[in-house]
């Protein structure tokens, strides 16, 4: 983590979070697929992601990063850079017939993570609705059988994520897919073993759909594994619910925004991430797809200035 006395934002009251690991990722850049026209070359991110201040990176879609961890490992350690965590999409709910071509998935991301040093791994749940089209695919809320698949699948995803990569993984609540408001997501964390399944807490998507990230890590902390730091854009999203727009439209329309001009405030939210005493990694993703390519770095800079005056 950058030293507090290195920097402009250097000056700051704010006590130093001591415990909090702060990265940015891909996302952060635009970058949604492991390849698309619309986002910057991954040399580009690397070196722009190393010039905004940051140590830390997650892989992001797994084949936008070379997925050769020996030219990984040299373009990474030129820039100064680690990984912290892989990312990968899962749609348990759907029960055993989906686990082979899940871990099929899982373990390409899972083996580049390990190789790459990294600790976590990422789990969203798959999306109800198509996050380009709005197409909607499958109910918004499960069944109680679905629920039993996805709390007992991702419970030995865990076990075998760890005891075949020794990582952990952390579920990532999102919008526009079953574990999103605090009433799913508690329901969630009730119904799954504290050994085997953490979370990613993610303040933008939480706030996104309704819930308090800072209740949640008083009430939850044991189960903090993780954190995406991120905010919305109230009025925004005010508009986006009551027109019922699907995320990805709305990440387009900005309802995701620069810190610290939307909500969660994240002072409070590392404030209680830190009182957890753990060890944790705190990834900026500001969802930006799609954007110009010259925007991503002034952002990126002055959230990292930001980040050091609440003491990160």
């Amino acid at each position: 983590m950058t030293s507090l006395s290195s920097g402009p934002a250097a000056a700051s009251s704010a006590p130093a979070l001591s415990r909090i690991r702060v990265g940015s990722a891909p996302d952060s850049w635009g970058v949604w697929f492991p390849d698309d026209p619309q986002q910057v070359p991954w040399r580009r991110f690397l070196d722009e992601v190393a010039q905004s201040g940051y140590e830390w990176i997650e892989l992001g879609p797994y084949g936008y990063l070379p997925t050769d961890p020996a030219v990984l490992l040299e373009e990474t350690a030129r820039r100064g850079l680690k990984v912290s965590a892989g990312t990968v999409f899962t749609g348990l709910h759907h029960g055993e017939a989906v686990w082979e071509k899940t871990w099929a998935h899982v373990a390409d991301n899972a083996s580049l993570a390990q190789a790459m040093g990294a600790s976590h791994l990422v789990v969203i749940p798959s999306f109800w609705r198509d996050d380009k089209t709005g197409e909607v695919l499958e109910p918004d809320t499960l069944t109680p059988e679905q629920w039993r698949n996805l709390t007992t699948l991702t419970e030995r995803l865990g076990r075998e994520v760890r005891e075949r990569y020794g990582l952990r993984i952390v579920v990532h609540p999102h919008a526009d897919t079953h574990i999103d408001s605090e009433e799913n997501v508690v329901r969630f964390l009730d119904g799954t073993d504290s050994g085997q399944v953490s979370l990613c807490l993610d303040t933008g998507h939480y706030a996104y759909c309704g819930g308090d990230s800072v209740k949640l890590i008083e009430t939850y902390g044991s189960r903090i594994g993780y954190l995406h730091l991120k905010q919305v854009d109230p009025e925004i999203l005010a508009g986006v619910r009551a027109e019922g727009t699907p995320f990805g439209p709305a990440v387009a329309r900005g309802v995701m925004c620069e810190p610290p001009t939307g909500v969660p405030a994240l002072g409070p939210v590392l404030e209680a991430a830190q009182k957890l005493d753990v060890d944790l990694f705190a990834i900026v993703e500001q969802d930006m797809y799609p954007c110009e390519a010259d925007a991503p770095l002034p952002i990126a800079q002055r959230t990292r200035a930001f980040l050091r005056s609440c003491g990160a």
